[in-house]
């Protein structure tokens, strides 16, 4: 059952996936539960072991851990402790933990960093009301403000606050006043993440069509976004996401550029060695699994060098570091997408809006000193990405 370590050279990123949530939102269609929070135990017994096996193969310490869901401030903090006290990592490692504001309180944020979290990922998605029941969130506006005071009281120097924008019921000056909200906070966050809301096929929004955002709104609140939080300082560093410089994800930055990264828990993906897999869906299939001594992998595929290099190309052009210029032609169906600087392209405001048609004309570059599996042309290499 155990997993092979990163490349040689390669930095490690380990994903822990909690599925337990007090409540699905209705747009949510990821590997989350409701009601199965008395699993906690068994489900952190089931992780450590993965993890143990893993490292019993071979796995290196990692220079990034990340906490998702689901719901991690939903599992109780020592037993998120337990699981990060047998995490072998860096130094210097970035340890990131998904929170909700109705869960932030001091005391939990305290037991996070005592055992070494470093960064708090906060769900926040809008601080207009209607909008936060439009998606099904718990959380009211006035939770927002505890919960960053709470980040800041405790000294986390580094913390994202995530955000959804284009649900009905949301207007311009919502966006505007969410986002404006959101930077007047104190501390105020050096890094937002603002996704635009999809009606996922099987959740409550998907089943009600009068609630599917539309497309041109969403196109004109990303514009908004990008000016205040580029004036605000934030520039973007992906499409959906802005950062004071330094306090970009570590993370997610490895995803981008197609690192290696071990998923623990149910439905996480993982990829090392060229091999991309993950494991079973059901937290309660992957604890049986793991007991009996068995692999909880469900699935796993092998992308050849040109795969593996376009999807790279594919993910890389959604970063500001670009892609090299030989991966786009110089036509003028790209004219007003993308901004080409000495050997690299760029995508402009109105390309990020049309990222996947940018996308759809990348060309893989002819191979250049060809490694083994699972490498990367070297002139490419610092902008490549991937996502878990």
């Amino acid at each position: 059952m155990g997993e092979p370590g990163p490349s040689s050279g390669q930095q490690l990123g380990l994903y822990v996936h909690i599925p337990f949530c007090a409540r699905r939102c209705d747009y949510c269609a990821f590997a989350t539960w409701v009601g199965l929070h008395h699993l906690a135990g068994d489900y952190t017994d089931a992780c450590l072991a993965q993890l143990s096996r893993a490292y019993d193969s071979g796995l290196g310490p990692a220079a990034t851990v990340f906490f998702g869901g689901g719901t991690p401030s939903q599992l109780p903090g020592d037993e998120l402790v337990r699981l990060l006290d047998a995490v072998r990592r860096e130094e210097a490692a970035e340890v990131t933990v998904e929170c909700n504001p109705e869960d932030v309180t001091v005391e939990l944020l305290s037991t996070y960093a005592s055992a070494g979290v470093t960064r708090i990922s906060l769900g926040v998605q809008s601080l207009a009301p209607q909008v936060l029941t439009s998606l099904g969130r718990r959380h009211r506006p006035e939770t927002v403000p505890r919960a960053v005071g709470a980040i800041g009281e405790v000294g986390f120097s580094s913390f994202s606050v995530d955000l959804i924008y284009g649900a009905r019921g949301e207007t311009d000056e919502d966006w505007v006043d969410t986002l404006e909200g959101v930077l007047s906070l104190d501390p105020p966050p050096p890094h937002v993440s603002a996704y635009a809301l999809q009606a996922e096929p099987g959740t409550a929004l998907w089943r009600d069509p009068e609630r599917h955002p539309d497309d041109d709104v969403q196109a004109r609140r990303y514009e908004i976004a990008d000016e205040v939080l580029e004036a605000a300082g934030l520039p973007w560093y992906e499409i959906s996401n802005w950062s004071r410089p330094g306090h970009e994800c570590r993370h997610n930055q490895n995803y981008w550029r197609q690192g290696e990264y071990l998923g623990v828990g149910c439905a996480a993906h993982s990829h090392l060695g060229g091999r991309r897999f993950w494991n079973v869906r059901a937290p309660e299939r992957y604890i049986a699994a793991v007991a009996a001594d068995q692999s909880p992998v469900a699935g796993e595929e092998r992308l050849d060098f040109d795969h593996r290099l376009l999807e790279s190309l594919e993910l890389a052009v959604r970063t500001r570091e670009g892609v090299d210029s030989s991966a786009l032609p110089d036509d003028e169906m790209l004219t007003g997408l993308v901004a080409r600087d000495d050997d690299r392209v760029v995508l402009t405001l109105r390309g990020r809006l049309l990222a996947n048609e940018v996308a759809c004309r990348l060309r893989a570059p002819a191979r250049v000193g060809f490694g083994g599996a699972g490498a990367i042309a070297p002139d490419l290499a610092r902008a490549t990405v991937s996502r878990n």
